[in-house]
């Protein structure tokens, strides 16, 4: 199985652009924190960055309402591609592609939310987004607070 799920900040404005298909895409970039104790007993934090790819509905409202410094509940799955650098060496890059996107906190929080309320898009890629209501009580509803 391949799933991520990524608790965390948007480190910039998404950046969005259109196919000639007509497909919305969003590149968020997230980045993840954690706190380790080391051997002294002193806590070190280690923040990650994660490139992570938006399509459709979902793309199109993380543009809509996002910026630097949201927070983010998202789920996905990775998929890492290989290329060549200018000097001809290999490489890999690894990005999530996202599945669903929750919007964490108000607008107090970089966000555009009110009353301290999120939203979240999921993008099934037959039939677009989910917005309002509920998915069986699963927590993926639509935007709360618009």
């Amino acid at each position: 199985m391949n799933k991520v799920t990524l608790y965390g900040r948007l480190g910039a404005d998404p950046e969005t652009r259109t196919t000639q298909t007509g497909t919305v895409v969003t590149k968020l970039r997230v980045a993840t924190s954690e706190r380790v104790k080391d051997r002294d007993g002193n806590w070190n934090e280690h923040t990650e960055w994660h490139r992570v790819t938006a399509f459709g509905t979902t793309a199109s409202n993380c543009a809509r309402y996002l910026t630097k410094g949201r927070e983010v509940l998202l789920e996905g799955k990775l998929r890492t591609s290989k290329y060549q650098d200018r000097d001809g060496n290999d490489r890999c890059s690894t990005e999530v592609l996202a599945d669903s996107v929750r919007f964490i906190g108000g607008k107090g929080e970089g966000g555009q939310g009110q009353n301290g309320g999120g939203g979240g898009y999921r993008d099934d890629r037959g039939g677009g987004g989910n917005q309002g209501g509920s998915r069986g009580g699963d927590g993926w509803g639509g935007p709360s607070g618009y």
